[in-house]
């Protein structure tokens, strides 16, 4: 059985004019998947980069399909064998993972083998437009839709979390931006009171970072952006110092400025969230021996940080990645609701709400630093 809604269609990138908001169906959920009505939905960067990118450009980039990973909302209907939640159920949701890999298994699901195919990869024939199939499941959810259908894994019940419909579409961009930012620093980057920490780019992961970073109680936060709002609201969120990387001292080179700031010596955890090369390079330049420098951001596809290999033993620093804030999202989300209550992780400072019809406008608020997440509310 098919099901009207609502549904920004992407055809083609952006750029080209590709993203419509059009009438779609929506077939029944399968084995493992929920039939959910959407609350509220993010947009995030990671929307704007796939849906930006030309088909065939990479094999992710492809047409026509319904993009939206930071969504809530409320369970329709449920597929054989799902447990995760009944019908009427709040839920938030996050991204897809196998559950069957050796990562999975190991409780490391943000890194599953199948991460690329279960939450980038299609087409999935989930919506239609007239006899024309569009895909879905994007991050096993496809938010950018009134209806969709959810992989089970995608999914946290929110019951008893939340206290309202506001509160659940509040609470929408937990599972993707404010997870990859607070998590990197305390379930990744292992961060502690001792830390100096280093946040590159400061949009809603980046911001999250920062007060991922307050609540571990880390002695120095630097914050790094060229948008002095949010320089300014770095600070308003436990940022210590922060770096105009538009304003360097004269003579001073990037990394050499880095340094400066955190004690003389580098940072001892860095994290990019920008993906931006030139803050990429002096970024791990800058990072003290012994320290480690994590990627969150997403770089250029064709983008390669080359290292000496002698120089890098020598200085012992760790290297590495971290998708979705290394976090298990059943047990982070909740984590991070509850810092929320508690007033220590005031993410509804970060929050715009718009109108589904407005996206043009939440997209066009999030790159000109104007509004940090907007969340398009579907009812």
């Amino acid at each position: 059985m098919s099901h009207p809604a609502r549904a920004i269609v992407c055809y083609d990138t952006h750029d080209n004019g590709g993203w419509k908001l059009e009438d779609v169906t929506v077939r029944g959920p399968g084995e493992g998947e929920l039939l959910v009505e959407m609350a509220a939905s993010g947009i995030c960067h990671t929307d704007a980069l796939i849906g930006g990118t030309p088909g065939g450009a990479t094999p992710i980039a492809f047409y026509p399909r319904i993009l939206g990973h930071e969504g809530s909302g409320y369970v329709k209907e449920v597929g054989p064998g799902v447990t995760v939640a009944a019908v009427g159920d709040p839920v938030l949701l996050s991204f897809a993972f196998c559950n069957k890999c050796e990562i999975c298994k190991a409780g490391r699901v943000s890194h599953c083998n199948k991460f690329t195919e279960d939450n980038f990869g299609g087409p999935y024939n989930v919506f239609k437009v007239g006899d024309k199939d569009i895909s879905g499941q994007f991050f096993g959810q496809s938010s950018f839709a009134s209806l969709s259908v959810v992989k089970e894994c995608s999914v946290v019940n929110a019951k008893g979390l939340v206290a309202d419909k506001k509160e659940l579409q509040l609470f929408a961009p937990l599972g993707c931006g404010i997870q990859t930012g607070s998590g990197t620093v305390i379930n990744a980057a292992e961060a502690g009171p001792e830390d100096v920490v280093l946040v590159m780019g400061l949009g809603g992961v980046g911001l999250s970072a920062i007060m991922g970073a307050k609540i571990a109680g880390c002695r120095k936060i630097v914050g790094l952006d060229r948008i002095k709002s949010r320089l300014e609201f770095a600070k308003q969120l436990g940022a210590t110092d922060v770096i105009n990387g538009a304003e360097l001292p004269e003579g001073k080179d990037l990394a050499e400025a880095l340094k400066e700031v955190c004690d003389g010596e580098g940072p001892s955890i860095c994290i990019d969230t920008s993906g931006a090369p030139p803050l990429i390079k002096a970024g791990f330049a800058s990072v003290r021996n012994r320290g480690k420098y994590v990627q969150v951001g997403s770089a250029p596809f064709d983008f390669s940080l080359e290292l000496n290999l002698v120089q890098f033993m020598l200085e012992g620093k760790q290297i590495f990645g971290a998708i979705e804030g290394h976090a298990y999202p059943p047990e982070f989300v909740p984590k991070m609701i509850k810092w929320y209550k508690e007033g220590k992780f005031p993410v509804d400072k970060l929050m715009k709400f718009i109108k589904a019809e407005d996206f043009e406008q939440g997209l066009k608020e999030m790159h000109d630093g104007t509004t940090i997440k907007p969340i398009m509310c579907w009812s």
